[in-house]
């Protein structure tokens, strides 16, 4: 695993957290029971602190950072697709953020939320709980279902389950 203190300050990972060897977790960064950092991901906590839910995954060279004046938090459940870039923002429980989408400068993403692929969130903007969003800039589209809604947290599961083999395989169990 690639994890690495700042300025004396370490990752705080739950015993039960998959790290691949190339992803890279950085200083102030706490990640929850259950999470997984895939393969080429960024997880650094340097300027302020990055704090990350249970069962949530960091899927391969997304990247999550954070500002000086703001920590970035992201809850429970939630998918983090491909090349994301999540910046200095909110992210609720039970979302994805789509493959190579970017959320910057303060931007909150209620509850239950599904930001489509290579969607851009602007600084400062707000998404409603139970929401599909997507465009550059993104676009509501409609609320989602109450079957969209179980398959978001029924995928954070499969991937902490895949997370959990990947460890073993790797030794990191």
């Amino acid at each position: 695993m690639a994890v690495y203190p700042y300025k004396d300050i370490n990752p705080d990972l739950a015993d039960d957290v998959f790290v691949a060897p190339t992803a890279s977790v950085v200083g102030d960064v706490k990640l929850g029971a259950g999470t997984n950092v895939w393969f080429g991901a960024v997880v650094r906590g340097d300027v302020n602190k990055v704090v990350v839910g249970k069962h949530t995954n960091i899927q391969d060279n997304a990247t999550i950072h954070t500002m000086s004046d703001s920590p970035t938090e992201i809850g429970d459940h939630v998918t983090i697709g491909h090349n994301a870039v999540v910046h200095c923002s909110k992210v609720g429980n039970n979302c994805l953020i789509g493959m190579g989408s970017v959320l910057i400068g303060y931007s909150e993403i209620g509850d239950n939320c599904v930001i489509g692929a290579n969607s851009f969130i602007p600084q400062h903007k707000k998404i409603p709980s139970g929401s599909l969003v997507y465009g550059n800039p993104a676009k509501l589209v409609r609320a989602l279902r109450d079957d969209e809604l179980e398959a978001l947290k029924a995928s954070t599961e499969n991937y902490y389950k895949l997370g959990q083999v990947y460890a073993e395989i790797m030794g990191n169990k």
